[in-house]
């Protein structure tokens, strides 16, 4: 689910294209947060509850704090099918509507079901690590561009926004990417 100013911008600039990349908050051995622990609570409460609100987004404070690298092999897996968007959409709902542990293979498999994906080729894909690596690399690929938290956004490989941003500054980031790239081709 992106952003409301991510989509205004890619309506209106031809251009630009949108990856999304795999970024573990807290990847092991960082401990996850507690779910009811005293700082979810006053983060969600002043920051997370009035963005959703105002981009008419329905988010609940999980009531599990899930490592996230098996979604994010999920979600690899299913580009590979030509479904990434759908299941990418299907594992935000399932976490920050429903409250489900996205990182746990069953729960991955019944959202591949929902959408009516190949459950065994997943399964395998999961148990086995094959995209385990290529989800690394993705964040290896951001600490080379200093992000640390979500949503981010990077233009180039080389200049980057972290946090929901306006219309406005995604713009920015698009036009700094574009000049550089002007005056640095090979």
């Amino acid at each position: 689910m992106a952003e409301p100013a991510v989509h205004e911008l890619v309506n209106s600039e031809s251009d630009i294209e949108i990856i999304w990349r795999a970024f573990e908050l807290r990847p092991e051995p960082v401990p996850t947060l507690p779910p009811d622990g005293e700082y979810l609570h006053r983060v969600w409460n002043s920051s997370v509850y009035p963005m959703a609100e105002s981009l008419g987004v329905v988010m609940k404070l999980p009531p599990v704090q899930p490592r996230s690298r098996l979604a994010h092999e999920a979600a690899h897996w299913a580009r590979t099918m030509g479904k990434f968007e759908a299941m990418n959409a299907a594992i935000f709902r399932a976490f920050f509507e429903r409250g489900e542990n996205i990182g746990e293979i069953d729960v991955l498999i019944s959202l591949a079901s929902r959408l009516n994906l190949e459950t065994d080729s997943l399964r395998r894909a999961l148990e086995s690590k094959e995209f385990e690596a290529s989800v690394i690399a993705e964040e290896k690929e951001a600490e080379m561009v200093s992000l640390s938290g979500v949503p981010a956004f990077v233009a180039n490989r080389k200049f980057a926004l972290s946090g929901v941003q306006p219309l406005e500054n995604l713009k920015m980031l698009v036009e700094r990417a574009s000049v550089w790239q002007m005056n640095f081709r090979d």
